[in-house]
């Protein structure tokens, strides 16, 4: 029976890998579960300095993974190619080591520092390989002071490491395995992310926006289908963007594309200009004239200002979006068209098919897929990426060097309510574009109804104080920004006194902090 001391001795040792195994076994995070190990080994096997070392794929170097009470410095010193020093022998020959004293071995190096002058000091060093079945991935090593000299404690000490490092083997290999697959999955979600950005993309519209994404996945939805699509939304908001984006993003898109825009011709006009005529089918009608329907034969048909078209123009429209079928003017020939409908409108059908001024019908007939174009007031993170793509555009048309929009001008620019959508943002940079001289569109090149806020409370927005004030607040704000927040800097940039700075910092309502770097 082995003495008392003995089965204690194991019973402590058992604990101690018990509670190493479930440190190891609970964690996703290798340094963080090493390092308790390494606790552990310290506090209760008197196992100290305790060292993993792992081979880094990349640079086939020894480097550090987690070493007990060594600092942040020492770990990144202690870098090791394999076969160098007692650790990289180790590594490169698969076998344990115990060093009996480290001062008489001229292959420890102590690159890390962290026992000071090991010429003074009388300390053993143990280390053993970490093993993933025939590859060596790195290597555990610890200080241990034996007071009777190198004996039988050190191979018991020895094998207990080894046991140890299989399970630490395991550890590293489940915790690489879950951060590899973690990376795979980020590096993959990254990649979908960006093609379906890309797959969202439509030519030539502008916004990434919440509002804007929901229209880009509303049009990926419908592209390809025969549906016929019914845009709504206030005038200026890029309906007819879309509707090109339909074609030429769809199946139909080496056919025609077609516009017709119902409110600007008169009624008798649109049903020529859209179902064609014989010749002779009214004063005037000297030729045959083929209609915007077989025009876009194949193609698409798109209706802009739908809802202005007149009764008897609805009727005849309804029959070609039920059958697909119409006839000339002045012709008795069923005519078959193969055309894919996109109509728009700013107005409230509803209200109009309420009122009778539009048929119910119709409505039913254009409304299969809609499509509502958000007003730019409610995509407002929109606007300064819009205005940038105008500035750019206008800037080269107009032979400019514009490359930025002030601060107090951005301002502005969001918010403003732009009744006028972007339309009329796409006509207040090119106005300023065509007024301003130098690199940067401010605040006096925007419109006048393009005051702030706090300006339009003003009895008169277009007075001289306004401007001067609107002008003020743009210096100080361009000032700030060049000289990081420092008022101090900035006041004698601007060659003014500190005190009227801090005045006019208060009452613009400036916050200098906004503009440190």
């Amino acid at each position: 029976m082995p003495p008392t001391s003995d089965i204690s001795r194991q019973l402590e040792d058992l604990t101690a890998l018990y509670e190493i195994t479930k440190q190891l076994a609970s964690s996703l995070e290798l340094r963080d579960c090493l390092e308790k190990t390494m606790q552990i080994l310290s506090e209760m096997k008197l196992m100290e300095n305790g060292t993993v070392t792992i081979v880094n794929p990349t640079t086939g170097k020894l480097e550090i993974e987690v070493a007990h009470g060594l600092t942040a410095e020492g770990r990144k010193r202690g870098k090791y190619k394999i076969g160098e020093g007692i650790t990289g022998r180790v590594v490169s020959t698969g076998q344990p080591i115990i060093v009996p004293q480290i001062s008489d071995e001229p292959l420890f190096l102590n690159r890390t520092r962290a026992r000071g002058n090991v010429s003074e000091q009388k300390r053993s060093f143990l280390c053993v390989p970490i093993k993933d079945g025939h590859n060596i991935i790195g290597a555990l090593s610890i200080d241990r002071f034996y007071e009777d000299g190198i004996g039988e404690q050190a191979n018991t000490d020895l094998q207990y490491l080894t046991v140890l490092s299989s399970i630490i083997a395991q550890t590293v290999v489940r915790i690489q395995k879950v951060n590899r697959e973690t990376e795979e999955l980020y590096t993959e979600n990254l990649k979908l992310k960006r093609e379906l950005s890309e797959k969202n993309k439509i030519n030539d519209i502008i916004g990434n926006s919440s509002r804007m994404q929901d229209v880009y996945e509303m049009i990926h939805r419908v592209v390809d289908s025969n549906a016929t699509v019914l845009l709504r939304g206030e005038s200026g908001t890029g309906k007819t963007l879309v509707a090109k984006a339909l074609h030429y993003n769809g199946k139909r898109r080496a056919k025609p594309f077609i516009v017709v825009n119902c409110s600007a011709l008169p009624e008798t006009l649109l049903e020529s200009e859209l179902f064609g005529h014989e010749r002779g089918a009214f004063t005037g009608a000297t030729d045959r004239k083929i209609g915007r329907f077989e025009q876009a034969e194949g193609g698409t048909l798109f209706l802009d200002e739908i809802g202005e078209i007149s009764n008897s123009v609805q009727v005849k429209l309804l029959n070609v979006v039920q059958e697909r079928t119409f006839q000339r003017l002045g012709s008795t020939k069923q005519l078959t068209c193969d055309v894919r409908l996109v109509a728009a409108t700013n107005r409230d059908l509803e209200s109009a098919v309420a009122d009778k001024s539009f048929r119910e019908d119709l409505y039913y007939r254009l409304n299969v897929f809609p499509v509502y174009m958000p007003p730019l007031r409610e995509r407002r993170t929109d606007v300064l990426l819009i205005a940038e793509f105008f500035l750019a555009k206008y800037a080269k048309e107009n032979n400019k060097n514009i490359r930025r929009i002030s601060t107090s001008a951005i301002d502005m620019l969001i918010q403003y309510h732009w009744p006028g959508n972007v339309r009329e943002l796409q006509n207040c940079i090119e106005r300023a574009v065509i007024i301003c001289d130098g690199d940067t569109i401010k605040g006096i090149h925007l419109p006048p109804t393009l005051q702030t806020a706090e300006s339009s409370k003003r009895e008169n927005p277009y007075s001289l104080s306004v401007a001067v004030e609107n002008f003020e607040k743009e210096l100080i704000v361009e000032g700030l920004k060049r000289n990081n927040g420092n008022q101090t800097k900035t006041a004698k940039d601007l060659d003014t006194s500190l005190r009227i700075i801090n005045y006019k910092i208060h009452q613009y309502n400036i916050d200098p902090k906004n503009y440190k770097i």
